[in-house]
């Protein structure tokens, strides 16, 4: 009987001892989990001598830029205005804090020329081709300014990734060959994901002005993502739209209600010459808009990083002004 006992009453004390040793160890995992700090996804997590993820925190960033451009009823660019001039609503609150206001007229551009080559464009491509290539000689800006040119039928294809080197991009816009079908929302979501979303100026405080130039009579029948997966991956990346229609029936289409629906979303504008030589006059008014621009930063009232959707309304506090800026944001999720 002794026998029986004696391995019992061995591992019962083995047993308390362990616990009593475990409760002098203090704890790894905070008891609040912390709100301003967070592992980005995709964050490469370090490791100790015991193998065991040690989390690498990094501040997270309730900032928020707004390009936006003010007109009067003539249309024109007015560039003189105070930041008392303007009510700015975050998701219906003003904002906690106006941390930085301006009249942005020299913030370096990355700018993303994304041009239909589809079949249904053939006959005015090569005017279309001249028109961008003005248009990127007279707005990049070597020492500040970046670009790249992306073309698209049924697929996209990068002819020049983000240079400022003129010569580049000139070639970039004349090895795009038209024929095929059309993928314009995936183009848009490419360019914003892959070239635009992480783009930083390299002075000052890294802020830049981040548009796309789409060219295109806006159809679309091969995209793999929707038009709003591409206007949300836009936004998410703080891009403009601009868009300049391809048609020139003087008939208002889907494809035209298409590109008015991004540039708005966007903070943009949709442009619709009634004829091929108002390309270049389209062209000219976005590069206008690009350095006739206010920028304001501020801190959001009562924000949780949740990866919603937050609305944005700015209004001049002159009636007869008309702001144009992005219609909302998407927050940054904790992960």
């Amino acid at each position: 009987m002794k026998r029986r006992y004696i391995p019992v009453f061995v591992c019962a004390i083995a047993l308390m001892w362990a616990a009593g040793a475990a409760a002098q160890i203090p704890s790894l995992v905070p008891s609040t989990p912390p709100t301003s700090n967070v592992v980005p996804a995709g964050t490469t997590v370090t490791r100790g001598s015991d193998d065991q993820p040690i989390p690498v925190f990094r501040s997270r960033s309730d900032e928020v830029n707004v390009i936006f451009t003010v007109t009067d009823k003539h249309n024109k660019f007015v560039k003189d205005l105070k930041q008392t001039s303007f009510t700015i609503l975050d998701n219906n609150l003003p904002p906690r804090q106006i941390t930085n206001f301006e009249a942005s007229t020299d913030l370096p551009l990355r700018v993303g020329l994304v041009i239909d080559a589809s079949n249904s464009i053939k006959d005015r491509f090569a005017f279309e081709q001249g028109a961008a290539v003005e248009f990127l000689r007279q707005v990049v800006r070597p020492r500040t300014d970046k670009a790249f040119v992306l073309g698209f039928d049924e697929g996209t294809d990068y002819t020049q990734r983000f240079t400022n080197d003129l010569d580049q991009l000139t070639r970039g816009v004349r090895a795009i060959r038209p024929g095929g079908g059309t993928a314009m929302w995936d183009a848009v979501y490419y360019a914003s994901r892959d070239q635009l979303m992480k783009e930083r100026s390299d002075i000052g405080n890294g802020t830049v002005r981040k548009a796309i130039i789409l060219v295109s009579d806006g159809d679309d029948n091969q995209s793999r993502y929707s038009r709003q997966e591409a206007i949300e991956m836009a936004q998410r990346s703080g891009v403009i739209v601009y868009a300049i229609s391809t048609n020139l029936s003087n008939i208002l289409d889907n494809g035209d209600r298409n590109l008015r629906l991004m540039a708005e979303a966007t903070g943009g504008r949709a442009f619709y010459p009634s004829k091929l030589h108002d390309l270049a006059d389209a062209f000219h008014e976005i590069r206008e808009e690009l350095r006739s621009q206010y920028s304001v930063s501020y801190k959001p009232a009562e924000f949780t990083p949740n990866g919603q959707y937050r609305p944005i309304q700015i209004v001049a506090e002159n009636k007869k002004l008309r702001v144009r800026a992005k219609k909302g944001y998407f927050v940054p999720k904790q992960q």
